[in-house]
């Protein structure tokens, strides 16, 4: 057995699966913005959603002001624009969401869901926690959930279903890679790629 050796604070053995954090402007129009740090938690409520999000960014000032948004999975189809969403600053991009999916709005909460993505949350925030460094976790409560078709079908392994859905993990070193561990890129680079995605 090799010896252990100590090495800096991170978190690259944590995989996460990214998702698509969608908002509403003032103006009724979608704004999307991608984070990973998405978790669950228990409550009386029932399953919750822990959101943390670093800095100050547009998505974070909608979060706080409307008090609901929507988490999108990012499918492997879906990452050239949330790269690109990932990587351009909604604040000093004015025209950000010159490229957006195909938008469809929540069943119970009024906010924008992407039709491409296999699994949407619609999501409510009961508690805004400051960390004091910039990052905030918002603790939310699951008010609907919408998936795939082809995801429900339990007949069909959930290994199966899960290679279907095709998440992409940011599992660190700014790198994104596939649920069977294929490298699909740097963060900036597949966003190089970008194309209309619509249906």
């Amino acid at each position: 057995m090799m010896a252990k050796i100590k090495t800096k604070i991170g978190n690259d053995y944590c995989p996460q699966a990214l998702f698509l954090y969608g908002t509403k402007q003032e103006d009724g129009q979608p704004h999307f913005g991608l984070f990973c740090w998405f978790g669950y938690y228990h409550s009386s409520e029932g399953i919750g959603v822990m959101a943390c999000i670093g800095e100050e960014k547009q998505t974070k000032d909608l979060i706080r002001k409307n008090g609901i948004f929507s988490a999108n999975l990012v499918s492997e189809r879906l990452l050239p624009l949330a790269d690109y969403y990932g990587c351009i600053c909604g604040r000093t991009t004015p025209d950000k969401m010159k490229h957006l999916p195909t938008v469809e709005w929540g069943q119970v909460l009024d906010v924008p869901i992407i039709a491409e993505s296999p699994v949407s949350f619609e999501l409510e925030v009961k508690k805004a926690i400051p960390m004091g460094d910039g990052s905030d976790i918002f603790l939310c409560l699951i008010r609907n959930v919408t998936q795939d078709e082809k995801l429900l079908d339990i007949e069909v392994p959930f290994t199966e279903r899960l290679m279907k859905a095709a998440p992409v993990l940011a599992p660190g070193e700014n790198t994104y890679f596939s649920i069977d561990g294929r490298y699909l890129g740097k963060w900036g680079e597949p966003m190089k790629n970008l194309t209309d995605i619509k249906e």
